[in-house]
């Protein structure tokens, strides 16, 4: 005997329609084995899901998340984006991590029409159909700018947006979010508008809004502490080093556990990297490396990608900035043909680093 369907009746994954959990499950092996055996997760009687953590801040792990939460999750994006069941959205990220796993979830939760792509730079390219909604991480916005305009909102996760991709997408009809989040948290738990600013607003003043049903507040780091009793039975103490517009929205800032210690001046690598930003179009990244009189000296590293840089001429340019102070100007120029990167494709700092050490 089948078992009854389990989500909105209104869900399609490719264009069809489904009776039963059986049969949207057998139908998925289709598409992906990875999508198979999330949904075989997501349908069997456990109340939890086990997802493992990008290992951006550390090594990567498996934790337990429970169905309920992630529902919870889904209905706020819903709200948040005024996205129903008329909805169409594409995923095109990995069903291994919650961002992936988030997308599957809210088109089950929501009724939308869900199509699924290889996560691929340009995952666009060869879409012929147009979606309310779908969620990127920045490699794929900056190769996808030319077929940006079928996607009619999107949330862009993973990694901070340049300012140079951000300069890109001002002009641009799609409506662009970066995301604020983790996998403790279900994805995001916050966003922050990156384009379609009225009047004179820049890009560097907007903030990150808390969805619905979320509260915040700081320790006495200054670290964000978030509630949310909808996605997570306990508090969440967060390493993310924030400054509190409202009750409601924020400005994040960098990694408490990623501050620079140089002469008794701590440096926050975030924020320096940001300035920093306007002459460096390859992957780059500021670090300590311990050193005898400063305790830790500021190096800036780039991935050189054969391309050829004048530490010397980049030097003056970055003693040229306004915005740069004495502290925030690095000691050491290095070049790496590539860094080391994560599970999910992004910069492992601490890994790259120790490639300059050994």
């Amino acid at each position: 005997m089948k078992v009854k369907s389990s989500f909105h009746t209104n869900f399609k994954l490719q264009g069809k329609s489904f009776d039963n959990n059986d049969e949207l499950i057998d139908f998925s092996l289709r598409i992906s084995p990875k999508i198979n055996s999330f949904l075989k997760e997501w349908f069997n009687a456990e109340g939890f899901v086990e997802v493992k953590t990008s290992g951006s801040t550390g090594m990567s792990k498996v934790i337990l998340i429970k169905k309920k939460h992630m529902v919870h999750s889904a209905k706020a994006t819903g709200e948040y984006f005024n996205l129903d069941s008329t909805s169409k959205a594409l995923l095109c990220m990995s069903p291994d991590y919650i961002a992936g796993k988030m997308m599957l979830v809210r088109a089950l939760t929501l009724g939308w029409w869900l199509d699924v792509v290889d996560p691929s730079p340009n995952p666009l390219k060869n879409c012929t159909e147009h979606y309310d909604f779908t969620a990127m991480v920045p490699l794929q916005l900056h190769h996808s700018l030319d077929d940006i305009y079928k996607v009619r909102k999107l949330i862009v996760g993973g990694g901070a947006v340049s300012k140079e991709l951000s300069a890109k997408i001002q002009n641009i009809e799609t409506e662009i979010f970066e995301t604020y989040g983790m996998t403790e948290t279900i994805t995001h738990i916050a966003v922050k508008k990156l384009n379609h600013f009225r009047g004179n607003r820049s890009i560097s003043t907007s903030y990150f809004e808390l969805l619905p049903n979320i509260s915040i507040s700081l320790d006495e780091r200054k670290c964000l502490i978030i509630k949310a009793q909808d996605i997570a039975d306990d508090t969440v103490i967060t390493n993310d080093l924030v400054e509190l517009i409202t009750e409601k929205s924020f400005k994040w800032k960098g990694r408490y556990d990623s501050v620079i210690n140089s002469g008794g001046i701590k440096l926050i690598p975030e924020q320096i990297e940001d300035k920093l930003s306007v002459l460096i179009s390859n992957r780059f990244f500021v670090a300590g490396l311990l050193d005898a009189a400063l305790g830790e000296k500021l190096i800036l590293v780039i991935e050189n990608e054969s391309k050829n840089i004048s530490k010397e001429n980049l030097l003056k340019e970055i003693k040229a900035l306004k915005s740069i102070s004495k502290f925030e100007i690095p000691k050491e120029i290095i070049f790496l043909q590539h860094f080391l990167e994560t599970a999910t494709k992004k910069i492992n700092r601490t890994a790259t680093v120790q490639l300059i050490d050994s």
